[in-house]
């Protein structure tokens, strides 16, 4: 039994550093994904989303998370010691 909480998108997120920093730090998600968090977000703020429109924009925010959390980890194995 594990005693403490296992952090699974640190170990991911690691993972994907690993493999090519640098090309981690470039990751750029597309320009119609980007819309569409775009229109989500403006949607959210007047009419409000739809129950599966609430789950895609967590989605996307867990996968954000993760992104940022792979960028984080690949700039500190690239960062001079």
């Amino acid at each position: 039994m594990v005693a403490e909480p296992v952090f699974l998108f640190e170990e991911f997120a690691q993972f994907l550093a690993n493999l090519s920093p640098r090309k981690v730090l470039s990751f750029k998600s597309s320009e119609r994904s980007q819309q569409r968090v775009n229109f989500l977000l403006e949607k959210n703020k007047s009419a409000g989303l739809s129950v599966e429109e609430h789950r895609e924009m967590e989605k996307y925010m867990l996968l954000d998370h993760l992104v940022q959390l792979a960028k984080t980890k690949a700039l500190l194995k690239i960062a001079p010691k």
